[in-house]
């Protein structure tokens, strides 16, 4: 199949959007179809990357999102683009101006057009004048409007389908969580390379390390794994917290370090370039997030995938993914962050535990997500195909009536 995916976030920009995309690229590719890909211009990539099927259209940074962008034009650029790699499929990924593109193009060339709902607006509507100007009910409404027939919705988790349930979407919808690429997370550092990687941080090789890997975002409440390190410290008084990433709210996150005298237990790694990160799972002895604004919890997938237990916020998400202690564990209290964090911290890592996250692994790795996607596409293409006989049925059937009258 031809495919082209619409998105308005891609790499070098880092997020969990742009991590799904390429998963999903790049898997689609390796079972034989041909994908390409429609997103922004961004400083630091070139204009079009014509080898790997990358074309960028003219765009600007996004409203209270300064590290995000938004197309301004190019539809009949797409159009004709489209029309040259003769498409099969249009796969949206965002809901702004390439989403409203890749609708134009697919109603054009009269293809599937499909929509990946990603995020959860709600959880960030203070960004924008302190959300004094777009309320919940703006973003149900808006949704809907967008979502008016687009041939097949997939939704990354049970929150994500009744969230849009409830904004009353009238398209097919279908729960697909996102995979993770096991080819990269299968890649196993030496011992070496891993006391190398602790050395340049400052930890020693036993050192107990915490891993916080996430967009330094308000929603992603980091200051609440901060606030829980002096419990932690009293336990295990060598622990230490790693965060990775960058974002908005970074020198909130640094002040608050210093202030609670954890600039000896606290670091910030900054960014790192996502075909890196894979080393810093390997690196760490348990995974923590106190995020509860996840739709998919990626990271979560990707602590998994490099043998590395979690301790996150429960969600829905979270109660369909740990089934196991060797797993994660969820939690609600801080009490039961620390005790969860602490119970890994002195557990061995054995094989039997090893073994249960291994069988874990299938479900959510992208082979299987693709599959899914690409029965997905299939189905919308067949619905398509039974919609235009129905059509022209009934046109022949007025043109008979005519020609009897």
């Amino acid at each position: 199949m031809n495919i082209g995916i619409f998105t308005d976030t891609y790499f070098p920009q880092v997020s969990g959007v742009a991590t799904s995309i390429k998963t999903l690229r790049d898997e689609l590719i390796a079972q034989g179809h041909h994908v390409y890909i429609f997103t922004t211009t961004d400083p630091k990539a070139k204009h079009d990357d014509v080898e790997n099927g990358i074309y960028r259209f003219a765009s600007i940074p996004f409203v209270s999102f300064s590290d995000r962008r938004i197309a301004v034009r190019g539809v009949f650029r797409a159009i004709k683009l489209a029309k040259k790699f003769q498409l099969d499929i249009v796969h949206n990924q965002t809901e702004f101006a390439l989403g409203v593109m890749g609708k134009t193009v697919a109603r054009h060339l009269h293809i599937p057009c499909l929509h990946t709902y990603h995020t959860m607006y709600q959880d960030y509507l203070h960004y924008i004048a302190n959300g004094h100007i777009l309320k919940p009910h703006d973003v149900a409404r808006l949704a809907h409007l967008y979502l008016k027939n687009i041939s097949g919705i997939i939704a990354p988790s049970d929150r994500v389908l009744e969230t849009l349930e409830s904004y009353h979407v009238e398209s097919p919808i279908r729960v697909i969580p996102t995979g993770i690429n096991l080819r990269v997370y299968n890649q196993r550092d030496s011992a070496k390379d891993l006391a190398n990687l602790r050395a340049r941080l400052g930890y020693g090789a036993t050192t107990p390390v915490l891993l916080s890997l996430s967009r330094l975002a308000y929603e992603k409440n980091i200051h609440t794994l901060i606030e829980a390190m002096p419990d932690i410290l009293s336990h295990q008084s060598n622990a230490q917290l790693l965060i990775v990433g960058d974002g908005p709210a970074k020198h909130t996150l640094d002040r608050q370090v210093r202030e609670m005298g954890l600039n000896g237990h606290v670091s910030f790694a900054g960014e790192i370039p996502n075909d890196e990160v894979y080393h810093y799972y390997q690196m760490a002895d348990v995974f923590v997030s106190a995020s509860d604004s996840e739709s998919q919890g990626l990271t979560y997938d990707e602590a998994l995938a490099s043998d590395l237990p979690i301790v996150v916020m429960r969600s829905e998400y979270t109660d369909q993914l740990i089934d196991d202690a060797a797993i994660g564990i969820s939690f609600q209290k801080r009490a039961d962050l620390v005790n969860g964090v602490l119970y890994y911290l002195n557990q061995p890592q054995t094989s039997e535990l090893r073994l249960k996250r291994q069988q874990k692994l299938h479900e959510i790795s992208a082979e299987v997500f693709v599959e899914r996607v690409v029965e997905f596409y299939h189905d919308c293409q067949r619905k398509l195909i039974d919609q235009d006989k129905i059509k022209q049925t009934e046109k022949s059937r007025r043109l008979f009536h005519r020609s009897r009258s």
